[in-house]
C-alpha cells in the first residue's frame, strides 16, 4: 500500500515577524511609493520568500492598508502624549502638536501622494476618514482646554474652528490639489494647522 506524502506546511510569520515586514514596508512605501516597490523587492530586503510574504499579507493592497493603520495608530499614540498635557500648558500642547505634525507629515514624501492618488482612492479615503477622526478628537480637546485658559478665542464656537480646519484639510490634504500646488504633505499639514491656530489663538 502506498505511503501517502505528507502535505508541505506553508510558511508562517509570528507577530514579531509581521511587524517587523509593516516596518520595512512603510519605509519603502512611504518615501518610494509603492508602485516602484515590489513584494519581490520586499521579500528579498527581509530575508524571507514571497511565498511567506504573501502567506501574512495575500495582496500588496493589503500591505499598504497594514501600513497606513500602522502609522495611524503611531500618530494616535503621540497625540494621546500632548493630550496629557494640554490641560495643564495649553503653549506648551500647542508647540508639541505643531512638532507631532510637523515629524509625522515629514515620513510621506511625493511618490506615495501621487501612488495613493492613482493607484488606490480607496486607501485615500481610509486616509481621509483616520483623519477626519483624529482631528475631531485632539483639536477639538486642545481648542476646548485652550478655551478654559484663554489661549484660545472664546467667541468663535470649537465646532465651527473644527470645521474649518477639515475643509482645509480636505480641500488641500489630497493628492490631485497637493501636486498642482507643488506642495509636501509636511508643507500642508503645517501650513494649514499654523494659519487656523494663529486665527484661534486669543490676541493679547
Amino acid at each position: 500500500m502506498p505511503t501517502r506524502k505528507p502535505k508541505s506546511q506553508e510558511p508562517s510569520l509570528d507577530q514579531a515577524a509581521v511587524r517587523r515586514v509593516v516596518a520595512v514596508a512603510r519605509r519603502q512605501f512611504l518615501v518610494h511609493g509603492f508602485r516602484s516597490v515590489s513584494m519581490d523587492d520586499l521579500a528579498a530586503e527581509l530575508g524571507m520568500s514571497k511565498k511567506t510574504l504573501y502567506v501574512a499579507f495575500p495582496s500588496k493592497t493589503a500591505l499598504i492598508e497594514a501600513v497606513l493603520k500602522d502609522k495611524f495608530k503611531e500618530v494616535e499614540r503621540d497625540l494621546e502624549q500632548v493630550a496629557k498635557v494640554q490641560a495643564a500648558n495649553v503653549g506648551s500642547a500647542l508647540h508639541q502638536l505643531l512638532d507631532c505634525v510637523q515629524r509625522h507629515t515629514a515620513e510621506i514624501q511625493p511618490a506615495f501622494v501621487r501612488d495613493i492618488g492613482r493607484e488606490s482612492p480607496e486607501l485615500f479615503q481610509l486616509v481621509e476618514q483616520k483623519r477626519r477622526g483624529l482631528i475631531r478628537r485632539y483639536f477639538g480637546g486642545l481648542f476646548e482646554d485652550g478655551k478654559k485658559s484663554g489661549a484660545i478665542r472664546s467667541d468663535i464656537p470649537t465646532h465651527l474652528i473644527i470645521e474649518i480646519l477639515l475643509g482645509a484639510v480636505q480641500s488641500i490634504m489630497n493628492p490631485t490639489k497637493l501636486v498642482e500646488l507643488g506642495l509636501t504633505v509636511e508643507q500642508g499639514y503645517s501650513s494649514i494647522i499654523r494659519l487656523v491656530l494663529e486665527g484661534a489663538l486669543q490676541r493679547p
